[in-house]
């Protein structure tokens, strides 16, 4: 306690000198979301380990790791409350808050909040954290004297970046799938400002704000639909937008970091930071281990200009962070499980400093970093990785024109039990995308030494290659592509295997052989999926795309997180779940819905919305054999 007092008593003694000295005061931490944040003073770095479950804590002055604290799954946002000695962590899988104190370092407090908490910032005193939620898409508000949650703010669906003013008026909220941003004013907790961005963007992790002007930083990819080829398909971007609301004429500046870089492609824009005197930027790559440092200009036009090409970071770089005194830029990388220093004026490495102890299966880490690099053997042009489309598991959101035709994205939810792969079930196993490795999309090298049988037209060329246990690269990817076990509820189920009123009536019809949902979406994963003799069907909407030329009879997918998955079918066309059921189903050919009423739409609809209510078990007789279970491992 004296201690403390002391350093309460040096820290206002620092304040006090700088302000004599008209000097800026380093901006608190927590501005703005990310895996990393430091201590306003500078002496503490913690980072959040999402697959290893834990919070690292390392002491800047020696480099060196002082603790590593579990807290639980999928741990996505950390923030120093203030300039206190605690940190909250967001849990984006088990929908909690988590506080730690770094001077005991250990958890005291765990808190339940709304659905997939993934960004959190903090206020100057630390009294308010502010907490972005992907799903149902809002910004939550506590009071850390209690830690209650005082107010929920509806923004849009999926929101994830984060950051609050430099006079804590307002917050600043990015759109995950469509990288638009969001202005909170936090007095009359209403939305008062938007700047949407174009069409293509997509994948907006972060936000940051410039200290010194009116400017907001999002690093995100393009997606261009139309393309399917690795020179044309996805883009790194980094959006500037104008915040301030007397701006006349444009308030966005679209900045394509691959030109940035000359003929050096970038690729997964993931986290910027920005110095505290808000003249350099940094941006790091999560496909291609690079980052990018710049030199901030002041002309409304421009924005930044790089100094020199990219730095190599280390694998999977996911945070950055500069810290408080503006002499060192930190980087997390995730496949590497260490965070690295680098100086601001040399842009040398200075410290490399291990993050976790126990890591994860190496089979499945080597996986994850397969699954989200765009260097080869994985990509050629450096553009495209898995994770550009499939981030995490989840879907990008997007419906691509594919060769074979439209196509929409799918989850990985379940997919090991879900097997042949494909909407038109033309893949058996996930070493078949060594077809999209070696193709146009990515044209990588490939995971196998040597030929693999040559594809023909649109034939399922694929399903008789049987390329598992030719290469341990391909098989490690295998292996994390169906790591992505279910191990949450729906937000809009009760609680394990109970339903509300509506959803319980919603049952009833999808269970009712006349209406015939479970004809096809039958069983603990909702489908007939089958490796023994895939199964198809034709359910009319095969002839809706003219450039159709594999149907029209489909895979059936899973319904398991339908909620957060539209716009729904192979093609995408139908936005709504009620469209499903209605607009998208001309002659009762996807189940017999005609017949229902409104009421009774609306009641299948809401059962559909709370899958899973129960969680499904991780061993079926369509199990595939390349999967380990993170949970069990642990």
């Amino acid at each position: 306690m004296k201690r403390n007092k002391r350093l309460n008593h040096y820290f206002c003694l620092s304040f006090t000198l700088f302000w004599m000295l008209g000097t800026t005061f380093p901006a608190l931490g927590g501005s703005s979301n990310s895996l990393m944040d430091i201590h306003p003073y500078g002496k503490l770095l913690a980072v959040a380990n999402p697959d290893c479950g834990t919070v690292t804590l390392i002491d800047l002055s020696t480099k060196k790791k002082l603790a590593e604290i579990p807290v639980g799954k999928k741990p996505e946002g950390v923030s120093f409350v203030g300039s206190n000695d605690t940190l909250v962590v967001t849990l984006f899988a088990e929908d909690t808050l988590v506080v730690v104190d770094t001077t005991q370092q250990k958890v005291i407090k765990r808190i339940s909040c709304a659905d997939e908490p993934y960004g959190v910032v903090s206020s100057a005193s630390g009294d308010r954290v502010y907490t972005t939620h992907d799903y149902p898409g809002l910004v939550s508000a506590w009071d850390t004297r209690t830690w209650t949650n005082t107010s929920n703010f509806h923004v849009a669906p999926f929101v994830r970046g984060l950051a609050i003013s430099p006079d804590e008026k307002s917050l600043f909220v990015t759109g995950f799938y469509n990288g638009r941003l969001h202005k909170i004013d936090l007095e009359t907790a209403k939305i008062v400002d938007q700047w949407k961005g174009h069409s293509t963007d997509n994948l907006s992790r972060s936000v940051v704000l410039n200290p010194k002007r009116q400017k907001a930083y999002l690093p995100h990819i393009r997606s261009r639909i139309e393309v399917i080829d690795g020179s044309g398909s996805i883009f790194p971007q980094i959006t500037v937008y104008s915040t301030d609301s007397e701006t006349s004429g444009s308030r966005r500046t679209s900045i394509a970091m691959d030109t940035f870089n000359g003929v050096l492609v970038v690729t997964n824009p993931w986290e910027a930071a920005i110095t505290p005197d808000g003249s350099g930027l940094f941006v790091v790559y999560s496909a291609t281990d690079d980052m990018n440092a710049c030199k901030v200009i002041d002309d409304d036009y421009k924005e930044i200009e790089g100094r020199g090409g990219p730095i190599p970071v280390g694998k999977n770089p996911r945070a950055v962070r500069v810290s408080p005194d503006g002499k060192t830029a930190w980087v997390y990388a995730a496949m590497d499980f260490s965070v690295n220093g680098f100086d601001i004026q040399s842009l040398r490495n200075v410290a490399r400093i291990k993050t976790c102890e126990t890591l994860p299966d190496e089979r499945w880490v080597l996986g994850k970093y397969l699954f989200g690099s765009a260097k080869n053997p994985m990509s050629g042009p450096r553009w495209v990785s898995c994770f550009s489309c499939h981030p995490d598991g989840l879907t990008d959101g997007r419906v691509w024109h594919n060769p074979e035709g439209l196509r929409k994205t799918p989850a990985f939810f379940g997919m090991a039990h879900t097997h042949p792969l494909h909407w038109s079930a033309d893949r058996d196993e996930v070493q078949d995308f060594e077809y999209t490795i070696r193709g146009r999309l990515m044209q990588g090298h490939g995971l196998i030494n040597g030929p693999i049988p040559q594809k023909r037209g649109f034939e399922p060329t694929e399903r008789n290659a049987n390329l598992a246990g030719k290469s341990e690269d391909l098989d490690a990817l295998a292996i994390y592509s169906n790591s992505f076990e279910v191990e949450t509820l729906s937000p809009h189920a009760l609680e394990s295997g109970k339903l509300n009123e509506k959803a319980q009536r919603g049952k009833i019809h999808f269970e009712n052989p006349a209406v015939g949902c479970v004809t096809c979406h039958q069983g603990p994963y909702y489908t007939d999926s089958t490796l023994a003799v895939p199964k198809l069907h034709d359910v009319g909407t095969g002839l809706d795309d003219k450039s159709e030329r594999m149907g029209p009879k489909y895979d059936t997918p899973s319904l398991i997180g339908v909620y957060r998955t539209a716009p729904y079918l192979h093609h995408g066309k139908a936005p709504t779940l009620m469209d499903v059921l209605t607009t998208s189903n001309k002659g009762d050919r996807h189940g017999k819905t005609s017949n229902l009423k409104k009421a009774e739409l609306e009641e299948l609809v809401e059962f559909l919305k709370a899958l899973p209510f129960e969680l499904p078990p991780k061993q079926t007789p369509n199990s595939v054999k390349y999967r380990i279970s993170k949970t069990q491992d642990k």
